[in-house]
């Protein structure tokens, strides 16, 4: 994909700047989705097949995703790129505008609340399991839990209505 200009912002909005393509990865990312059926199902959003299958394809062919091989009768599992994982500063830097200008639901609002207060080496710790995870890397963290479990800590305490 060769971007419209030399400007590196447009670069960028080129393959990131639509709804969608930043949805589905916030979903693959935050959600684990890694299946089309997933991700079309999964989201609350509500996202059509064509588009789902449009924004894949896009996200590959800009290196964000890659596809896996499926044999037949199986289904494709779709992984984040370095340059997909490295989006996880720009989103949660979109989360941080959506907390502080719109609202939402707190089970949602209250992980990227942990985001912030947890701040850039919180967000290092994602993209590091997020390289194990999709890029087969090896683990540098030992014992403890991992980011994804405490998203969904703060996520599990901010929609019981018992918790302080």
């Amino acid at each position: 994909m060769e971007p419209r200009s030399g400007c590196p912002i447009n670069a960028a909005v080129e393959v990131l700047g639509d709804r969608w393509s930043l949805l589905v990865l916030r979903d693959v990312i935050f959600a684990d989705r890694r299946y089309f059926r997933a991700l079309l199902t999964g989201s609350v959003e509500g996202i059509a097949s064509n588009i789902l299958a449009d924004r894949l394809k896009r996200l590959i062919d800009a290196g964000i995703l890659t596809r896996g091989t499926a044999a037949r009768g199986q289904r494709a599992r779709f992984s984040l790129t370095e340059a997909g994982i490295r989006t996880v500063p720009i989103l949660s830097a979109l989360g941080d505008w959506g907390l502080d200008w719109r609202s939402g639901s707190d089970e949602l609002r209250a992980r990227q609340q942990l985001m912030r207060e947890e701040g850039p080496a919180f967000i290092e710790e994602l993209m590091e399991e997020l390289r194990v995870r999709h890029l087969d890397a090896t683990p540098t963290r030992h014992g403890g839990s991992n980011p994804f479990e405490r998203l969904d800590a703060a996520a599990a305490a901010a929609s019981d209505p018992t918790s302080p």
